[in-house]
């Protein structure tokens, strides 16, 4: 019997020299790295022929490395493009790392403490619900009570004019 093989994941690799004087030159000073970046990810679309594009951390910081306004004309760059048709861009000499993905369990751990502490600021309430509500809502219906009657029993104030305020004037 033949030896089954496992399916060779064919990956591109190609190394660029992507040009970014081009790009950000036409943008205020105060948006030239975010222009680069932009472009860099607009340069590698076109020619890795996939939208799903991740930079590298190296890359993003020798992009921002001389600050927003003052970004590298060039940078010469390694892209991998894996059979999924992601693309990862690093500068040449660095290693290009795996993107994990972030496991769900910490999001749940987060969610469970903050529940614990719901139920109990509920459970707080509860408690103190029957007897402090009564007090309170006492209070706050004769409060409005009173002022209503108050209302009531002046008469309506009229507000002059600003013609009839001209007349008194003369």
């Amino acid at each position: 019997m033949a030896k089954k093989t496992e399916p060779v994941k064919k990956s591109l690799e190609r190394t660029y020299v992507v040009p970014l004087r081009s790009e950000w030159i036409k943008v205020p000073n105060y948006k030239k790295a975010k222009k680069a970046s932009v472009a860099l990810k607009q340069f590698l679309v076109k020619h890795m022929k996939s939208d799903n594009i991740k930079i590298g951390k190296h890359l993003n910081e020798a992009i921002w490395a001389r600050g927003m306004k003052n970004p590298p004309h060039h940078v010469k760059i390694n892209a991998v493009k894996d059979a999924d048709g992601i693309v990862k861009a690093e500068l040449i000499g660095k290693p290009i790392e795996d993107v994990a993905k972030k496991p769900e369990e910490p999001i749940e751990e987060k969610k469970k403490p903050a529940a614990k502490k719901e139920e109990k600021a509920k459970e707080k309430k509860t408690e103190e619900k029957p007897t402090e509500e009564k007090k309170p809502e006492e209070k706050k219906e004769e409060k409005p009570a009173e002022k209503k009657e108050e209302v009531k029993g002046k008469p309506a104030e009229k507000v002059p004019t600003a013609a009839e305020l001209a007349k008194k004037k003369e």
